[in-house]
C-alpha cells in the first residue's frame, strides 16, 4: 500500500469530504437587495449575449443599470430593452465612462476589446467586471493589472467557475491530497463542425446600424465579414479570428486552466510546447482545427487538447479536466465531479483481503467512485462576490490578477503554436526566458490609431 495514503484512508476521507459538498457562500446572499443608501449603479460595455445575460445577474442583486453602450445598434436597443428602458444609451465607451455617477463597469465587449475599457474605466475610478480572457496578448493583461492596482479599482474576471461550491471542493480535495501526487492534468473541447465549420462568407458591406470601424478599434483596418463580426444566433465567431481573439484556448482552455492552476497552486508554466494546423476544415477562420498545447510545471504536466472534426470522447464528455493522481482520478465539469480510487494491485488486493472483514472486503471489490452534481448559481455569485468586494475593498474571488494567469497561460499556447517554438517562462517575472524575436512580438499587440493603451 501507499505511504502516503492507503486505499482505506481513501475511502474514509471520500465518505467525509462528500457529505460536507454543499458549501455556504460566506459575505453575501443571492438574494439580497441593496438598499436605496448603498444602490450601486452599473454602465454595461457590448450588450450581446454576453453582456446581457451578465447585467441582468447584477440586476438580480439590486443593481441599478445607469446606462449600456454599443457599436451595434440593434445590439444596443436589446441592452436598454433588457436594462427596462430607463438608461442612458451610448455608441462610444468614453462617453459612458465620463458619468459620474456609475460605480462599476461591465466589459462584455469582444476580446480585442478587454483591455483598453477595462484601464480606462479603472483610471475613471470605477470597478469593473470584464469578461475573460482578459487580453488578447500577455503584454495587454499586465497593464491591466497594473491599472488596477496603480488606480486601486476593484476589478472581478468573468472566470465565474470560481464561485460554483462544487469547482471549490474540486480544488479543495486536490489539494488536501485526495488524489494523492497528482503528475499529469488533461483538458480538452471537442466537437464535430467537418467540413464547414464556421462557413465562409465573402466580405461585404457591414449591416445597417454597424459602426464597422468603431468595433475594429485597436485591430487592422480590414473589410467586413460576417464571420469576423458574428453576431447572430449564435456565439459571436469573432473568437476564431487572431485579430481579435485566441481562439479555443482563450474562449473554453482559459476556464478550464484556471481551475487547473488553483487547484494546483501555480502562477505559470516552465515550458510551452503547441502544436496543430488547419488540416480539414473549410472554413475562413485563422483557428486549427486540431491542436494540443502542453504545459510543464515544476511537479507536473498539463495539456489542452481540441479538435473540431471529431467529437468523440473517452470520458463521455466534449469538455472536461481530468487530475491523475498516485491515489485516484478525478473528472470535473460544469455538471459536478467525480472521483475513481486507483486501482488495488495483486499484491494489495491480498493483503487487504487477509487484513478486511467480509462487508469490507465485498466494499473494496466493487472500486466504488466518489459524486458531487449539488450545481448552484454561479454566475450570480459570482456577480455577488464582486459587489461585496466593492463595500469592502477586499480582493475578489477572481481577481483581475488571476485572470491575467489564466489567460496568460493560454496565451502562451498560442505563441507556442504560432511561432513553432518550445516556449520557456519564468512565472516569477513574468518573462519568457527562451524564445525568438518573433515568440517576443507575439507577447504584444500593435494598437491602430488613434487608439493607445498608457496606464
Amino acid at each position: 500500500m501507499s505511504d502516503e495514503m492507503s486505499r482505506r484512508d481513501f475511502m474514509k476521507r471520500a465518505a467525509i469530504t462528500t457529505a460536507g459538498a454543499s458549501l455556504s457562500m460566506a459575505g453575501f446572499s443571492t438574494t439580497r437587495v441593496l438598499g436605496a443608501n448603498d444602490r450601486i449603479r452599473l454602465g454595461v460595455i457590448g450588450t450581446g449575449r454576453q453582456g446581457i445575460d451578465n447585467m441582468q445577474n447584477f440586476m438580480k442583486h439590486g443593481v441599478e443599470v445607469a446606462a449600456v453602450c454599443d457599436v451595434f445598434e440593434p445590439n444596443l436597443q436589446k441592452g436598454l430593452q433588457a436594462a427596462g428602458g430607463k438608461a442612458q444609451t451610448f455608441k462610444d465607451f468614453r462617453q459612458l465612462l465620463d458619468q459620474k455617477d456609475i460605480d462599476v463597469v461591465l466589459n462584455a465587449t469582444p476580446d480585442h476589446w478587454h483591455a483598453l475599457p477595462t484601464v480606462m474605466a479603472c483610471q475613471a475610478g470605477k470597478d469593473a467586471y470584464t469578461e475573460k480572457p482578459i487580453s488578447v496578448a500577455v503584454e495587454e493583461g499586465k497593464k491591466m493589472v497594473e491599472a488596477a492596482r496603480k488606480y486601486k479599482r476593484v476589478v472581478q474576471v468573468g472566470l465565474w467557475q470560481r464561485s460554483n461550491a462544487h469547482f471549490q471542493k474540486a480544488v479543495q480535495l486536490v489539494q488536501d491530497g485526495l488524489l494523492g501526487k497528482v503528475t499529469y492534468v488533461r483538458t480538452w473541447n471537442y466537437s464535430n463542425v467537418y467540413p464547414a465549420g464556421i462557413g465562409n462568407p465573402p466580405d461585404g458591406e457591414p449591416p445597417a446600424g454597424l459602426d464597422w470601424d468603431f468595433w475594429l478599434g485597436p485591430a487592422p483596418k480590414v473589410p467586413y465579414n460576417w464571420n469576423r463580426f458574428g453576431v447572430g444566433d449564435r456565439w459571436s465567431t469573432f473568437r476564431y479570428f487572431y485579430d481579435y481573439a485566441n481562439g479555443w484556448p482563450g474562449d473554453w482552455a482559459v476556464h478550464l486552466m484556471d481551475i487547473v492552476e488553483w487547484a494546483m497552486k501555480v502562477e505559470g508554466p516552465n515550458t510551452i510546447t503547441a502544436q496543430g494546423s488547419k488540416f480539414y476544415l473549410q472554413d475562413n477562420s485563422d483557428i486549427p482545427d486540431t491542436l494540443q498545447i502542453t504545459w510543464e510545471y515544476p511537479h507536473f504536466v498539463a495539456t489542452y487538447e481540441n479538435r473540431l472534426g471529431n467529437g468523440n470522447s473517452l470520458f463521455g464528455h466534449g469538455y472536461g479536466i481530468v487530475f491523475h493522481g498516485s491515489e485516484g482520478t478525478m473528472f470535473l465539469d460544469r455538471s459536478g465531479f467525480q472521483v475513481y480510487p486507483e486501482p488495488l494491485s495483486e499484491v494489495d488486493y491480498r493483503e487487504l483481503h487477509r487484513q478486511a472483514g467480509r462487508e469490507e472486503r465485498e466494499m473494496r471489490g466493487k472500486t466504488p467512485e466518489m459524486k458531487m452534481s449539488q450545481i448552484d448559481d454561479g454566475l450570480l455569485l459570482h456577480v455577488g462576490d464582486l459587489l461585496e468586494c466593492m463595500r469592502t475593498r477586499q480582493t475578489p474571488r477572481a481577481d483581475i490578477e488571476y485572470g491575467y494567469q489564466s489567460s496568460s497561460t493560454c496565451l502562451l499556447g498560442n505563441v507556442a503554436l504560432r511561432s513553432k517554438e518550445r516556449l520557456e517562462w519564468d512565472a516569477a517575472s513574468q518573462k519568457l526566458t527562451k524564445g525568438s524575436p518573433a515568440a517576443q512580438k507575439l507577447l504584444g499587440r500593435e494598437y491602430r490609431a488613434p487608439w493607445k493603451l498608457v496606464v
